[in-house]
């Protein structure tokens, strides 16, 4: 099953072939990777399962550097492509998302991360490091809704200690591991689809949501939040 995954898999999703082509730039190509789906509107990039990966690879000795240094730099970068993201979202609102047969840039994208947002508030953008797509988008959706710069950062800073950190030294603690360390290929795999869940989670509820709407009738509609008012508190 795994192989057949690996296959229809595009080798720009699949980490282990990316670490292995960026060869002795693998760390500054993954610094890279991780800024630009952070904030910069490419949301399908392999972040989780290419930090663990750079965390496997350290501990194999084939990404020769500290470990402490990737988690700092690592760090750096997702609250840096975050903060990008914001600004973005600041100065051009959402004005880039219009086309509904867009291949990245969809509406619906804006809408379901605002209304991740709407549930969560600020700790939305520590929780949606963890939500491919979404931790894309969140940072649009904040810069859009003008929140709190020093809020911003704040919240975003922890996401980013406790996501790119996190995942990294899993990878590297597994890395040890004899299991993994002979099933490397199958491990990361899996560690892909395993990161595809918290999306498709969201895809079954909020297709439950806009049926609960709409059998609610055209009244409910005036009692919705305002599309783009992010949570301040």
């Amino acid at each position: 099953m795994l192989p057949l995954v690996a296959m229809l898999m595009p080798n720009w999703m699949d980490p282990e072939y990316l670490l292995n082509w960026m060869g002795n730039w693998a760390l500054w190509g993954t610094l890279i990777v991780v800024f630009i789906e952070c904030g910069v509107l490419f949301p399908i990039l392999p972040g989780d399962s290419l930090l663990f990966a750079v965390g496997l690879f350290i501990a194999r000795g084939t990404i020769d550097v500290p470990l402490w240094l990737a988690c700092v730099l690592l760090t750096a970068s997702a609250f840096l492509g975050n903060v990008s993201g914001y600004y973005i979202g600041r100065f051009l609102g959402t004005s880039l998302f219009r086309n509904p047969n867009a291949r990245f840039l969809k509406p619906k994208y804006i809408e379901q991360t605002h209304d991740f947002f709407e549930r969560y508030g600020p700790r939305a953008l520590v929780m949606a490091r963890f939500v491919p797509i979404v931790r894309t988008f969140i940072t649009i959706v904040a810069g859009a809704g003008r929140m709190d710069p020093r809020k911003f950062f704040l919240w975003t800073g922890v996401g980013a200690l406790i996501w790119a950190p996190g995942i990294t030294l899993l990878g590297h603690a597994l890395g040890n591991v004899r299991f993994i360390h002979d099933h490397l290929e199958s491990a990361l795999i899996l560690l892909v689809l395993v990161s595809l869940i918290p999306m498709v989670v969201e895809y079954f509820l909020a297709k439950r949501r806009n049926r609960n709407n709409n059998s609610d009738g055209p009244g409910a509609a005036k009692h919705a939040a305002p599309k783009h008012a992010v949570p301040n508190d």
